[in-house]
């Protein structure tokens, strides 16, 4: 018994597959994971970074911190082979920039072997196979994930390794199109390999001579001294109440876990009895707490990272109060991501959020694995590209999180969306715990997020609240249908007794299994 939810009905099958043949909710997420850089490869690959949050039955909840590193030493700029390219998301263009100078220290291979250590109790070999047996059978491409490659074609036709991941089966020289089968026999072998020789394999084996080479000759920063130092990090979450439920969540350096529980913490001076969702007392607080975060990530100068000391004081009780008293005197300061939760039947919960950025066009030979361009995030580069910390854990906004309410029940949630994580997730446990949904409801209700001055909606909102809300922001911006830039907060839910929920966020073609 157990249930799943991520961006693909792949990732799902495989976690309840996982669940079903005696696996516990750690070995289910670290199989799905696996698949999903199969299923999912423009959102995650073993070449990028994550954090996963477990809460084993009967323990406290840890987290395993095996996000992306900043290398050790930093190129010349006119060394590198680090370019802008503009991702065309139809309503709106971002640039990202690409290249092997925008790969930072890769950290997915080693979280997988770290927790799956600490918490599996499947063979390795187990949990990998469905991904192995998936990458050579194929998966058929979805209209999500067609829409996500015409998003990144600039990245997929950089290079020739790139290109042939994603070209048409039926049509070489063009990019797959929606229904036909994505195969990658390369990652297959690399899966195989990773379950005989371990992470080793990537951080001081033929994988980590392949990187460091091609980063020396080809423009990169990555050396081989980067890759042996790499290590994943325990840490314990930020813990905090909410409506009388228990929450934890990312913590330091990441930003995004506190701020979510910053922007709750603000709110929760409201009464949510008095208001029903939807109404302009309900959307006016939710504008209160994400104008509270957007400031406060900027006066307690999170952009690269938060330290412990300005956590505690953040979320201080007197620190709250000066906020809720006193926000309106503040003033508003002017990417691929996939997130996977699971139950299991005895207890246990994780919700584990990974990325590979974009991708950064280059495939480590042989492999099937592209490689991240963290370094090339301007999310995660706030001083400028170049100009980063040596030898430093990457911030990122990434929250996997877990709930606790008073009757016993848990819930599991995270999001992809960059910026759009924080506010994701606080809405959906606003939905949760304020106004006592269930997990499909609460996350398919319609959303805002605030950015800067602009205030962006999804449609479904009543004509008074909208009234209310484009009176307070400066900016609005109404987007015509429900999109994946509000993120993708898959969720499930166990109650005592074993009764599992879930959903998936239709936002990101996300999928609910059931074991």
């Amino acid at each position: 018994m157990g249930v799943a939810a991520s961006g693909s009905a792949e990732v799902s099958q495989t976690a309840v597959d996982i669940l079903k043949a005696g696996g516990n909710a750690f070995d289910a997420v670290l199989g799905a994971l696996c698949t999903a850089s199969i299923a999912e490869p423009l959102l995650v690959s073993l070449g990028g970074g994550g954090f996963m949050l477990g809460l084993p039955d009967g323990e406290k909840p840890r987290v395993y911190d095996f996000f992306c590193q900043t290398p050790g030493k930093r190129r010349p700029d006119n060394e590198l082979d680090f370019y802008p390219i503009i991702a065309d998301f139809g309503t709106a263009e971002q640039e990202f920039h690409i290249g092997m100078g925008s790969i930072a220290v890769p950290g997915v291979v080693a979280g997988i072997c770290r927790a799956h250590g600490d918490l599996g109790r499947m063979p390795v070999s187990e949990i990998i196979a469905p991904a192995i047996d998936l990458a050579r059978s194929g998966v058929r491409v979805d209209a999500f994930h067609h829409y996500i490659i015409r998003i990144l074609r600039p990245i997929m036709e950089a290079t020739p390794e790139a290109f042939s991941l994603y070209q048409s089966p039926a049509s070489p020289g063009e990019l797959i199109q929606q229904g036909e089968l994505l195969r990658n026999p390369d990652a297959a072998l690399s899966l195989e390999a990773l379950v005989k020789e371990g992470p080793d394999l990537f951080y001081l084996g033929e994988w980590a001579r392949k990187l460091a080479l091609d980063s020396k000759e080809l423009g990169g920063h990555i050396t081989p001294e980067d890759l042996a130092a790499y290590r994943v990090e325990p840490r314990e979450p930020v813990v905090f109440r909410h409506r009388g439920a228990r929450c934890a969540i990312n913590p330091p350096p990441s930003p995004g876990g506190s701020l979510v529980a910053f922007a709750l913490a603000v709110m929760e001076d409201w009464d949510s009895g008095k208001d029903a969702w939807g109404s302009s007392g309900h959307l006016m607080n939710l504008l209160r707490g994400m104008r509270a975060a957007s400031v406060a990530r900027h006066e307690y100068a999170m952009e690269a990272g938060l330290e412990f000391r300005k956590m505690e004081q953040l979320l201080g009780p007197e620190t709250i109060r000066r906020w809720q008293q006193g926000l309106e005197l503040h003033s508003l300061f002017s990417r691929g991501t996939t997130h996977i939760s699971v139950a299991d039947a005895e207890g246990n919960i994780a919700s584990l959020t990974a990325s590979n950025g974009e991708g950064c066009s280059y495939v480590l030979p042989g492999s099937g694995i592209m490689l991240n361009n963290m370094l090339g995030e301007e999310d995660l580069n706030p001083g400028g590209f170049n100009r980063w910390k040596e030898g430093v854990r990457l911030a990122s906004m990434m929250s996997p999180a877990i709930i606790e309410t008073a009757d016993g029940t848990r819930f599991a949630l995270g999001s992809g969306g960059s910026n759009r994580i924080r506010s994701a997730i606080t809405q959906v446990m606003v939905n949760l715990l304020d106004f006592g949904m269930a997990p499909e409801q609460a996350v398919a209700a319609p959303r805002i997020h605030l950015e800067g001055d602009m205030l962006s909606l999804e449609p479904g909102f009543s004509p008074s609240a909208l009234e209310a809300l484009e009176a307070a922001a400066p900016r609005t911006h109404h987007w015509p249908e429900k999109n994946l830039f509000f993120g993708g907060v898959h969720t499930v839910s166990v109650k005592p007794g074993g009764i599992f929920d879930g959903a998936g966020d239709p936002r990101r073609g996300g999928v609910v299994a059931f074991a």
